[in-house]
């Protein structure tokens, strides 16, 4: 039968990041392509162990049906969670627990957004999230990033336009693929041009717990007193990817009207995954288990950057983040970036061309690098193969 799709998926495309992963196999192939978290950073002895106690205890409870709205022990531990530096979900706040924060990236534009509709991102950015607002029909407005965060001339542009976003996506610690951090200053002028215009803020924080350099900034939630921001916290990165967690801090009414369209998506997030998170949230030290995170992405990081310095001696540059999973390596002008990426996959490397972020597939002579994954072995191998290539295409 020959199918006909719907207008709708014509502006999606498929993850490159996901097609190369799946050459994974290969077991001689090094990837710093992926954005999964070190497989050493997950807490499995307790999640064994609080599951059998689960299954022992109240098994019903673990495999029945749920609310949407999520189990309310651990909406009430995300709230505390997310509060315990600064007031992040205010009183007039609720709480949804999602299957991972891209499924509130998905409810945003469904909810906020019509065929036509523009919603403003920061550019480059992470590609699941284009997917997931382009799968509405919805057009990208491409605000560009600058070291501190999203250029805040271009997003006024953007906010002020005759067609104005519906929302604007960012992800202001340690962006993905970036690594920028977006400055104090500017989340409070964020803040404040998304109140000015009227337009909501979609900030998406998985990253904001793996600081290895710097101080903790607060998020722009932190600022909001207008119902003005959404807040995506993920526990992908800390935990583990998995458990397919997430929860979105919002006002009443759109969580209200997110629960609608949740039920009409997957009923409820997995409850057995919920309840044991909530077991890792109020009885593990969190705030340890975050420390001993920070101490290994910190080593794996410095290790990476230290190999780079060494093998490419200034021929590339790259961005030293302050955390987060992700090197922004740019390459020479003279060095084509997707002959580059082609040929380290063709020495069994994997890495991601800077293109894959973009808006519109704009030429970027950047590629990201993960280093949360790759052991020391492995990064080194992939660090001489980087300096090699980058030497035959005349870097």
């Amino acid at each position: 039968m020959q199918l006909e799709y719907s207008d709708k998926v014509k502006g999606m495309r498929p993850s490159i990041i996901r097609e190369l992963l799946k050459q994974m196999s290969d077991p001689q192939l090094i990837s710093f392509a992926g954005g999964n978290p070190a497989a050493d950073s997950f807490p499995v002895e307790a999640i064994r162990r609080f599951s059998a106690e689960l299954l022992e205890q109240d098994p019903v409870g673990a495999l029945q049906y749920s609310v949407t709205e999520g189990y309310g022990p651990l909406r009430e531990a995300c709230r505390s969670f997310a509060n315990r530096r600064w007031p992040v979900v205010k009183a007039g706040d609720e709480i949804l627990i999602t299957s991972g924060s891209q499924q509130i990236i998905e409810f945003m534009a469904k909810l906020l957004c019509n065929e036509g509709d523009t919603a403003a991102v920061e550019e480059p950015a992470f590609l699941g999230a284009y997917n997931s607002i382009r799968s509405f029909g919805v057009r990208l407005a491409g605000v560009p990033l600058q070291a501190d965060g999203p250029d805040l001339e271009a997003l006024e542009r953007v906010f002020a336009a005759p067609q104005k976003p519906r929302f604007f996506y960012c992800i202001p610690n340690f962006q993905n693929p970036t690594g920028y951090t977006t400055s104090l200053a500017k989340r409070r002028a964020i803040y404040e041009l998304a109140v000015r215009y009227g337009v909501p803020v979609l900030e998406d924080d998985p990253y904001g717990e793996l600081r290895i350099a710097g101080e903790d900034l607060p998020p722009i939630k932190h600022f909001d007193t207008e119902g003005a921001v959404v807040y995506a916290g993920s526990f992908s990165k800390i935990l583990c990817p998995g458990l397919r967690l997430a929860y979105c801090a919002a006002q009443r009414g759109l969580i209200d009207k997110m629960v609608v369209a949740k039920q009409g998506s997957d009923v409820h997030t997995n409850i057995w995954a919920q309840r044991v998170c909530h077991k890792l949230l109020t009885e593990t030290d969190m705030d340890a288990h975050i420390r001993a995170l920070r101490a290994l992405y910190k080593e794996k990081a410095e290790f990476m950057m230290a190999r780079l310095d060494e093998t490419l001696g200034g021929r590339a540059s790259y961005v030293r983040p302050e955390g987060g999973m992700f090197l922004w390596l740019t390459l020479p002008e003279k060095v084509d970036a997707t002959r580059f990426v082609s040929r380290c996959l063709e020495r069994r490397l994997a890495i991601v061309p800077g293109s894959a972020f973009m808006t519109d597939d704009a030429p970027c002579r950047s590629v990201r690098l993960n280093f949360s994954t790759p052991t020391r072995a492995q990064i080194e191998e992939g660090t001489a193969i980087l300096a090699g290539v980058l030497a035959e295409l005349g870097g």
